[in-house]
């Protein structure tokens, strides 16, 4: 008993020093936080700017080939003209064969320039977008390209010098911050500062030494990233760090009682989760989603379990929360998408309409890097960006709604969905959905469990399921149980469902032989994937 008691006094001695301790770390988490938010919108403003900029030649080119399509006749170029003398980015337009030859050019010159990248489509658009540097140009510009037939095309070229000064950084960043833009590709187009530090920086190896963002250009495939030197950012705040150091150290004398009824009333969990997601303890499971208007299989919902090296599985529910307050829910999810690749590669390639749900966490959408860490974990494998689905809760709104909507599109640009987990339970609206641009609708089991033999409507869920049509969105219903709920799912266009009444959540050995019973692929789906998994290491 005296060396609980012993023990007690060490961790309240210890605890009245926490406010001195955690006063600089605190402050670094908010003001990173602050700097980081006016870095991100001001990221995000040079990104809509350059997305304007392509647009613009979008449509110039559209423009002049509507009022007069004939090809540069005095009326076309009189009309391209006079379009490029209101064009803000615009400042070539060339007509020219697929060898280069040119035919007309809106400016005289016979001006030349050199190709920097590949040709790039644009998602939604039948233009395409690549890098070009021109004689003359201190930065490369972009070429937007629109193909009138297989000879002809014609090409606005856009400077970036408007958007992006040649001697420095934009405005609204700080004179400390680094600087790259780059294709989605990968070619860099421009670099302002030292590159190797965003090398650093997607190594993890920065330390916390930088702030950094990434910003898309909406649906053209470009990328800004941005960094700023943390320590040149906090000094602006010295005076705010001299003071409240101080204030903790008079607060320290007022904890000692405090801190006892804090160890008291701990409910932190007592296990190690960062130890566990480093030891591969947290593992997929595959619950099956079926179609049952073919009786195949449409997917399947990623869950996460906790087993443990005796065997005991251990339910989301028990450390999912903290895995999100304590920011493990990052290099977890990185871990179970690592694992599912695994898993999953080789039936996916041999299924290519089968989909995989993966859970993503409110913390993924303020982080911002889920975009890069699904490209490069599924860029190089077998499954398909197109196969790939990713599920937000709608019990957990997503608070910055610009970086949300800059992820979201991300993943959208590389073909992959966007699923809204729990609709009906929490606190979003119709106009909500519509602003996240959400693929599939999925209806939580509240609304699934009242349904029995002698229902014959079910006011909410019909309206839920409305919702869905009128979005043009995919519908799955969560949480079938019996025959009567299928049934009457179905009866209001609801073919993907998923539950106990087909199957819960299982290893992959079952998921894959569940696959192969159902969808017809080979005869031992299990040994392929071990054969191609081993052909792969081998190479």
């Amino acid at each position: 008993m005296q060396s609980r008691s012993n023990i007690i006094l060490l961790i309240i001695s210890i605890l009245a020093f926490v406010p001195i301790l955690i006063s600089n770390y605190v402050l670094d988490g908010y003001f990173a936080k602050r700097e980081t938010a006016i870095l991100s919108s001001s990221a995000n403003e040079v990104s809509s700017d350059m997305q304007s900029a392509v647009y613009e030649g979008i449509d110039l080119i559209q423009d002049v080939l509507g009022a007069a399509p004939s090809l540069c006749t005095p009326s076309f170029l009189n009309n391209l003209y006079s379009s490029m003398q209101i064009s803000s980015y615009v400042r070539q337009v060339v007509v020219e064969n697929q060898f280069g030859v040119r035919y007309c050019e809106a400016l005289g010159g016979n001006a030349v320039y050199d190709v920097l990248s590949e040709e790039l489509p644009i998602p939604g658009r039948v233009e395409t977008i690549a890098a070009v540097r021109m004689p003359g140009q201190d930065m490369p510009g972009l070429r937007v390209t629109y193909q009138i037939d297989d000879n002809k095309r014609i090409s606005a070229f856009i400077a970036l010098s408007g958007i992006l000064p040649a001697d420095g950084l934009p405005h609204g960043f700080a004179d400390s911050s680094l600087l790259r833009l780059v294709f989605a590709d990968g070619t860099e187009l421009l670099s302002i500062g030292d590159s190797l530090v965003f090398d650093e920086i997607a190594g993890y190896g920065d330390n916390g030494k930088f702030l950094h963002v990434v910003s898309l250009a909406g649906d053209v495939p470009l990328r800004l990233e941005v960094a700023l030197s943390f320590s040149k950012a906090r000094q602006k705040f010295a005076d705010i760090y001299i003071w409240i150091i101080l204030i903790a150290c008079a607060f320290s004398a007022s904890i000692l009682v405090g801190s006892l009824q804090i160890i008291k009333k701990s409910s932190l969990p007592s296990f190690d989760l960062e130890y566990a997601i480093a030891n591969g303890e947290i593992c997929p499971f595959y619950q099956p989603v079926m179609d049952i208007s073919t009786g195949r299989l449409y997917g399947c919902e990623v869950l996460a379990r906790w087993v443990k090296p005796n065997g005991e599985i251990i339910s989301p529910g028990a450390f999912i929360e903290y895995a999100e307050i304590s920011g493990l829910a990052i290099p977890m999810t990185i871990s179970i998408m690592e694992t599912v690749r695994g898993d999953l590669e080789q039936i996916s390639a041999q299924n290519p309409d089968l989909k995989i749900s993966i859970n993503l966490f409110e913390g993924h959408f303020r982080d911002g890097s889920v975009v890069e860490d699904v490209e490069a974990i599924f860029g190089d494998s077998a499954i398909d960006f197109r196969q790939l689905v990713f599920e937000i809760t709608e019990r957990h709104p997503l608070g910055d709604n610009m970086q949300a909507n800059s992820v979201i599109s991300g993943l959208q640009a590389m073909g992959c969905k966007l699923a809204m987990d729990d609709v009906g339970t929490g606190h979003s609206n119709l106009a909500y959905i519509q602003t996240l641009g959400i693929d599939i609708i999925k209806i939580d089991k509240v609304f699934v469990d009242p349904i029995t033999k002698e229902t014959t409507s079910m006011p909410i869920l019909d309206n839920l399921i409305a919702l869905a049509q009128d979005l043009n969105a995919g519908i799955i219903a969560e949480g079938v149980e019996t025959a009567e709920q299928a049934l009457y799912l179905r009866s209001k266009g609801v073919k993907n469902i998923q539950g106990f009444l087909f199957s819960p959540a299982i290893k992959a050995e079952k998921y894959l032989s569940m696959v192969r019973a159902l969808n017809g692929t080979g005869q031992n789906a299990i040994e392929d994937n071990q054969t191609f998994n081993d052909s792969k290491a081998a190479a």
